[in-house]
């Protein structure tokens, strides 16, 4: 018997670049939709959680972009209503609690043998296992401290098995003190009517392609499959399924050779172009994978935290603008919050991007709103390149 193959025939449904931006922009609900911050991680499927506090952290900052009235109060609430939980997408990330039983299946991969970042050790993960049984969440802290080697702090052996756990779902993450993590058995943490049953791989897999749609518009095979090991093949069956089914459709972005898929409901809404201005985070979950950026906007962006200083372009922590369906820009800032004052070290504009008065008012509001929210009240611009837009650029901040 012959499995059954995708065959890329011709193209009925052919797009524009244009068109594909806009279904992008508007499924991650970077248009005027200003959903509440449950219903954005509902839509966007994932918020990355990030450590780096440069200007605001990536989950604040996801979620302010798609509606500035948030409050990082919000996501509290989140928690403690438990209409959200913590675990890994493709980084560590809130998820909405109704994607729960989903989390099981790479849990399940963990429990039997998969690992992590670590090995296992089971007296150490019993050690830890009995003490939250009996004493109720607790931090890292509260076990032993650290041991010193060679002038680096290891990882201690109850911080793996901390993690360990939580990866395979015996321990969930109940809160956060500051922003260091308070452990609890998962059993006390989920909410009672919690979806606990154990999805299947097509459950799982289909799971995987729906969430992919709905939060990106249009995507790829590659991108359905994004740092997850050993499902491609099953995803291109169960894809072929689905088109012939007529649940998924296949089409091309003028110029591009990439197949996308998508549904008929998305392809077909009647969208509007917008220019509204978002200072994005590099952690935003429309630019997350950098091959789609550049494929779909032609844009080639990096975060350059993790490249040598010398090396870098655009600074430590560039931050890119989306103007209506291009990316226009980035910008290099720093929030000192002692000092009230929001550091543009660096602003560069991409080339053949001409700003007008529109965009300088347009740009200069959005970076004064940002700015509050990352707790600031002045704003300094240093380095602006061209250096001829300089000049326009601090008429209107």
């Amino acid at each position: 018997m012959f499995e059954k193959q995708l065959v890329f025939m011709p193209y009925s449904n052919l797009i524009s670049q244009k068109e594909a931006r806009k279904l992008s922009i508007s499924s991650q609900g970077l248009d005027s939709s200003k959903m509440n911050p449950l219903k954005t991680i509902q839509q966007i499927s994932y918020v990355q959680i990030d450590t780096i506090s440069v200007t605001e952290r990536a989950h604040n900052h996801v979620l302010y972009s798609r509606n500035p009235h948030f409050r990082k109060e919000d996501l509290i609430q989140l928690m403690s209503d438990k209409s959200i939980f913590e675990y890994w997408s493709h980084a560590a990330a809130y998820l909405p609690m109704q994607d729960f039983r989903f989390s099981l299946y790479r849990k399940e991969q963990y429990k039997t043998g998969d690992k992590h970042w670590f090995p296992r050790d089971k007296k150490v993960d019993k050690h830890v296992m009995d003490r939250i049984k009996a004493e109720g969440p607790l931090q890292s802290k509260d076990f032993e401290t650290p041991k010193k080697s060679n002038g680096w702090y290891e990882w201690k052996p109850t911080k793996i098995a901390l993690t360990n756990l939580f990866m395979d779902g015996s321990l969930m993450i109940s809160n956060r003190k500051g922003f260091q993590k308070i452990f609890d058995l998962t059993e006390r943490v989920l909410p009672k009517n919690a979806n606990t049953s154990l999805p299947s791989t097509n459950e799982y897999c289909h799971h995987l392609i729906s969430n992919a749609t709905k939060m990106h518009g249009l995507v790829s095979l590659n991108e359905i499959c994004y740092l997850r090991k050993g499902i491609k093949p099953i995803v291109k069956q169960i894809l072929l399924q689905l088109i012939e089914d007529k649940e998924i459709i296949m089409i091309q972005i003028e110029s591009s050779n990439t197949t996308y898929y998508t549904t008929n409901s998305l392809i077909n809404q009647s969208l509007k172009s917008s220019k509204q201005l978002h200072i994005l985070s590099p952690f935003d979950n429309l630019i997350i994978q950098r091959n789609r950026i550049k494929e779909i906007f032609n844009f080639n962006y990096q975060i350059e935290c993790y490249v040598p200083e010398k090396k870098r372009k655009f600074g430590y922590y560039s931050l890119p603008i989306l103007y209506g369906n291009e990316f226009v820009a980035r910008l290099d800032a720093k929030a000192d919050r002692q000092t009230k004052l929001f550091t543009v070290k660096g602003i560069w504009f991409e080339t053949g991007f001409k700003p007008t008065d529109v965009f300088y008012k347009s740009f200069s509001l959005q970076l004064e709103s940002f700015s509050k929210f990352c707790g600031c009240k002045k704003i300094k611009i240093n380095n602006v390149s061209p250096n001829s837009f300089k000049k326009e650029l601090n008429s209107f901040i």
